[in-house]
């Protein structure tokens, strides 16, 4: 039986990494930071089969601990500050866990056991200013924010470890995915979220930023399984995961109503554009410049075709199911909340 050391275990990609690794018949070790509220997150349904370490990535005497009693034959690196936006207000903050960070957990993993095989969750984020379209694992990096920055380090730290050591490190170069489990502070799960209390009559309307930014989605329990695939071959390698497709935010908007049975019409260009409600000609989305980035990523679309070829890897949830999970997911939530509110 082998044991999996997962850092980042309570969020969207480690509580699905969690489940898939349980599955297999992993013992499953989980990094979490002390607080002064235990929270497990998103794996509070499987927080009895996790055997949970207290460890922080900005401490590598933590992690080095953490090795010595997880003893861990893989390893995925999955914690992050992950936020882009939050990334230009905690730039020294994001280095510190997105890159530094990386770093602390390669010499842990160095120090205690240098065998295990080690994955690092790297970004399409790091592709920014597009160099290519599409981007694959030969494309320039072009980093248009801190995140960017950050993760494009421990993205080369890992390449370097992996040549200077001769250690197993993988880096998954992974586009957006998403999921139920998403963050509400991320676009996706802000619109989803927003659909759900327009449609329930307990909001009016949803403020976004740059509606014609383009991203290629996919969905986060198809893309655990590329970072399990990664570790699971005779030589580590990096991979870029993602669908070949992408789409504008707006498009994005406009599938996520129409799940909940509203069409959007839209009026007007730039920040004054607006979505109304077809059948209502109430407006339902509107354009806040304040969430639009100092320095902006315009378009990101992925080729997986060397995931496809040497992992056999393949998504199985594609854009519309991602998006009407996601909506028929909040909708449940918010008429739950709704009810609580009532009683």
């Amino acid at each position: 039986m082998k044991n999996a050391l997962i850092t980042g275990i309570t969020g969207q990609d480690g509580s699905y990494l969690a489940e898939l690794l349980l599955e297999k018949g992993y013992n499953v070790y989980g990094i979490m930071r002390r607080k002064s509220v235990v929270d497990y997150g998103n794996v509070d349904h499987i927080k009895d089969k996790i055997n949970f370490i207290y460890a922080d990535m900005t401490d590598v005497v933590s992690l080095i601990q953490a090795m010595k009693i997880s003893q861990a034959d893989e390893v995925y690196n999955l914690a992050a500050q992950s936020f882009v936006a939050t990334s230009w207000d905690t730039p020294l903050g994001t280095a510190d866990i997105d890159a530094l960070g990386v770093t602390n957990m390669l010499e842990a993993i160095r120090t205690v056991k240098p065998e295990a095989h080690f994955y690092q969750a790297s970004t399409s984020e790091m592709f920014g200013k597009v160099q290519a379209i599409p981007q694959d694992e030969t494309t320039p990096f072009y980093p248009r924010s801190p995140y960017g920055v950050a993760k494009l380090y421990g993205h080369w730290i890992t390449k370097n470890y992996r040549e200077s050591y001769n250690m197993f490190a993988c880096s998954g170069i992974l586009f957006n995915h998403e999921s139920e489990r998403r963050g509400k502070e991320f676009v996706t799960r802000k619109i989803t979220d927003a659909v759900a209390r327009i449609k329930l009559g307990v909001q009016d309307h949803v403020e976004l930023g740059n509606m014609d930014a383009k991203r290629d989605w996919g969905h986060s329990k198809d893309y655990v399984k590329a970072m399990w695939l990664m570790l699971q071959q005779d030589a580590p390698d990096d991979y870029v995961i993602a669908t070949n497709e992408t789409r504008t935010v707006r498009e994005f908007v406009e599938t996520a109503f129409r799940v909940a049975g509203i069409d959007v019409v839209w009026e007007g260009t730039g920040v004054d554009e607006v979505g109304k409600d077809k059948v209502t000609g109430k407006v339902i989305v509107k354009v806040n410049p304040k969430f639009f980035r100092p320095a902006e990523v315009e378009l990101l679309i992925g080729n997986p075709a060397k995931a496809d070829s040497k992992l056999g890897w393949e998504r199985q949830i594609k854009f519309p199911e991602l998006v009407e999970r996601m909506v028929k997911n909040d909708l449940a939530l918010v008429e739950k909340e709704i009810k609580a509110a009532n009683i």
